[in-house]
């Protein structure tokens, strides 16, 4: 084993002032590609439970009481006209009194303003109503 103290000749070699940066570009090419990798799943990382589309079929029974509301957000129980939100409270409060409650459905016109079936889960819930359900029509299958 030797180790080389000098030059023979006596020269004296310069002095390399130059950084080799070829280390450093690895590792940063290698922190660009961890990055790109995690970014991703860091940012789509919040557990939902998202809703899964179901037809569930509902039918309507006897004991049950259906709310209409048209597309002038007026508001109909079965078929009679309901004059204001004060009659439907009235009315629903001695629904929510018998036993077992009955369930409210409501009947939304597809063009009618979410104004008049938002009044009707209020009437319901000021009534003490704790089963509210919307019945729809199943889409048209192709």
């Amino acid at each position: 084993m030797g180790m080389n103290v000098g030059s023979s000749s006596g020269d004296e070699d310069q002095i390399n002032s130059s950084i080799n940066t070829t280390p450093l570009v690895d590792v940063m090419l290698v922190l660009l590609i961890i990055f790109l990798i995690t970014i991703p799943v860091v940012t789509t990382s919040i557990k939902l439970q998202l809703p899964k589309e179901e037809i569930q079929i509902r039918e309507s029974k006897p004991e049950n009481i259906v709310i209409s509301v048209n597309a002038d957000s007026k508001m109909f129980m079965y078929d009679t006209a309901i004059a204001d939100i004060r009659d439907l409270t009235d009315r629903l409060k001695k629904v929510s009194k018998m036993d077992p409650q009955p369930e409210v459905h409501i009947r939304g016109d597809l063009t009618a303003n979410y104004d008049g079936v938002g009044r009707v889960i209020f009437a319901c819930r000021s009534a003490g109503i704790s089963k509210i359900a919307f019945l729809t029509e199943p889409a048209a299958r192709e």
